[in-house]
């Protein structure tokens, strides 16, 4: 058996696909009912005051979004932070800025790898041209 503690409430509990104790999965489910219940209620509602008011966290419930299990397009006032700036945002995981800067930054990863492939590459070319003249 494979035994882990609980990184929500600490306790003892044999692995899962979903990484918590059962009790912690049941509170989930409880909490994100509640989320869904006032969201429909509400549909004007901010991020903070769905979390006050559902005693939801703020973490708990934009999980539920980017799982997909709460749809915020009936909610036109609901945002969550971006992963890496914390701007709020609609949808994804990153705004169009970070987005960008990081799409920006792999192409230039790219290019220099490419380029020090390509150094690389012309000098073994050249030795190989040499040995070749040399009859090697």
């Amino acid at each position: 058996m494979n035994l882990d503690n609980c990184p929500r409430c600490g306790k003892l509990f044999i692995k899962n696909v979903r990484g918590i104790c059962q009790n912690c999965i049941k509170e989930i489910e409880i909490e994100y009912e509640r989320c869904v219940k006032h969201i429909r209620e509400n549909k004007g509602i901010h991020m903070h005051e769905l979390s006050e008011a559902t005693e939801v966290s703020v973490k708990q419930i934009t999980t539920f979004i980017r799982e997909g299990r709460i749809s915020i397009a009936n909610a036109p006032n609901m945002t969550y932070p971006c992963e890496v700036c914390g701007i709020p945002i609609r949808e994804g995981h990153m705004c169009d800025s970070c987005r960008t800067r990081l799409t920006k930054d792999l192409h230039q990863a790219v290019r220099e790898s490419s380029n020090q492939d390509q150094s690389n590459n012309m000098g073994s070319g050249t030795y190989s041209a040499i040995d070749k003249l040399r009859g090697k």
